[in-house]
């Protein structure tokens, strides 16, 4: 090949090489983790959130690994607007189980998976997050133990905290206005106090009820949750969706009646401690979804202690007073000695605060 030749070729190479290179995407960075779940319930909590494998590939990403399934709930637990996502990883041949109550039993060495983050903009959920925690319930021996990993600033991985932490984070909300807070992870002793059923740690959101929808899985497919954790070999054979009503969704007025979706919301955000069974029992304010008793929604009913979390107020709920109502009345606080729930939140809740107002407004009788 003459000198002619080979100046031509290497000039022709390099353009091609120029060419590749401005138009790939830009490589993303982070810590990458490859290959399978590793997780040894007796040697659990892992320093970091990536030796447990998880997610797979840019640990930030949060792309589920072989056999960890998202899901969602149909009414989720408020947590200052935090998004969430949610997952569920068993050993290869365990299900859970269906109780009496539509709750679901699950088999030793499952972990419940969720994710706190905050889009920058709200409109946009599924860009630009700002990662802050990941909440792990591993069981045990049938013992549930609650574990939080928190992200370092660059978002590669998720550190084991005990203790509890305070990260700042702002973002601007769907309508546009911009919010900022000291967002606040919760330490193992307030884990507990949330996850307490008779004294001893329970997963508050799988239920039958609330799990019972649709959802568009990473292979693409949309399929009723309850079904494809049954097709994953996750959930015991049955008609379990028939067989317990389904919750409504809080914000969905065409889900249910104004009843329904207040008890809904109730039930997830304030059931799960005032509860027969749960840390605020002695209350005898029971926020069940199918609570039926008015004294135990607290209809005309005194506080037991309530203090200044009364602000003056008789009862729990009057009907047709929404002011004069205990319930709405710490639901529209943020200061910790009245507030409720009492851990979870340093804001209140708007939209579900304008549900119960709208709801206790068209409760009919009084309390004389």
């Amino acid at each position: 090949m003459s000198k002619q030749k080979w100046i031509g070729t290497l000039f022709v190479l390099a353009l091609m090489l120029l060419y590749s290179c401005q138009n790939q995407s830009p490589q993303k960075e982070g810590l990458t983790v490859a290959g399978p779940v590793q997780f040894a319930a007796d040697k659990a909590p892992f320093p970091k959130l990536s030796d447990y494998a998880f997610f797979t590939g840019i640990q930030r990403d949060l792309q589920p690994n072989e056999g960890v399934l998202p899901y969602e709930l149909i009414t989720p637990l408020f947590t200052d607007y935090a998004h969430k996502s949610r997952f569920v990883w068993m050993p290869k041949g365990a299900q859970a189980s269906v109780d009496a109550e539509g709750r679901l039993s699950f088999p030793d060495e499952t972990v419940l998976i969720k994710n706190f983050y905050y889009p920058a903009d709200f409109t946009q959920p599924d860009r630009d997050w700002d990662l802050m925690e990941t909440r792990l319930l591993l069981k045990n021996k049938g013992e549930w133990q609650a574990v939080t990993y928190v992200w370092d600033e660059a978002e590669n991985d998720a550190e084991l905290n005990i203790v509890g932490d305070i990260k700042p984070v702002s973002w601007q909300d769907e309508k546009g206005h911009k919010q900022n807070i000291e967002y606040i992870v919760p330490n193992k002793t307030q884990c507990k106090s949330c996850h307490n059923r008779d004294g001893v740690i329970e997963p508050i959101g799988p239920k039958v009820a609330n799990l019972n929808k649709a959802l568009r899985y990473p292979d693409g497919r949309t399929e009723n949750q309850l079904s494809r954790w049954q097709k994953t070999g996750y959930l015991v054979a049955g008609d379990h969706g028939q067989q317990f009503a389904k919750l409504a969704a809080w914000d969905d007025p065409r889900s249910g009646s104004m009843r329904d979706r207040a008890m809904a919301y109730l039930d997830v955000n304030c059931g799960h401690c005032h509860h027969p069974q749960g840390p605020a029992h002695s209350s005898g304010l029971y926020l069940q979804v199918d609570q039926s008793d008015p004294t135990h929604l607290g209809i005309c009913k005194p506080p037991v202690a309530a203090g200044k979390g009364s602000g003056g107020r008789q009862y729990g709920i009057v009907p047709g007073q929404p002011n004069a109502s205990i319930l709405l009345y710490r639901m529209e606080k943020t200061d910790p000695g009245i507030a409720m729930p009492e851990i979870g939140r340093v804001m209140v809740h708007q939209e579900a605060v304008n549900l119960i107002r709208d709801w206790i407004a068209e409760l009919e009788g009084n309390c004389n």
